[in-house]
């Protein structure tokens, strides 16, 4: 006799902690002071979350799409750039002398700056 393995996922609202049935759930994901988040919720609970910020979102400015806005200096900035490689270097980082440095690194330079 051949067997067969099912497996089955269930979504749990994370609101209220109940179950969900399949096709009524979804996985919001935003930021809020510079943390992202994400959230399943029912369908129901997930139109509350929108109601709830219908009017903050209606005044807001866009700063982009899902991603967290800089707190200082344009990304291009080639002064900040440069001290921080020296800042990152100093306190045991590895970085390149040239192009880009890891978002998570210049967070930490700009929070111990």
């Amino acid at each position: 006799m051949a067997q067969k393995t099912v497996t089955t996922t269930t979504i749990i609202d994370d609101l209220d902690g109940k179950p969900v049935d399949e096709g009524k759930a979804e996985t919001i994901n935003f930021t809020f002071d510079a943390v992202a988040y994400e959230i399943d919720l029912s369908d129901v609970n997930a139109k509350k979350l929108r109601d709830a910020l219908k009017p903050y979102l209606a005044v807001a400015r866009k700063t982009g799409r899902g991603t967290a806005t800089r707190t200082s200096a344009s990304k291009n900035d080639p002064a900040e750039l440069a001290a921080a490689r020296e800042w990152l270097r100093s306190n045991g980082e590895t970085v390149s002398d040239r192009g880009r440095i890891a978002a998570p690194l210049m967070e930490k330079y700009r929070a111990n700056k």
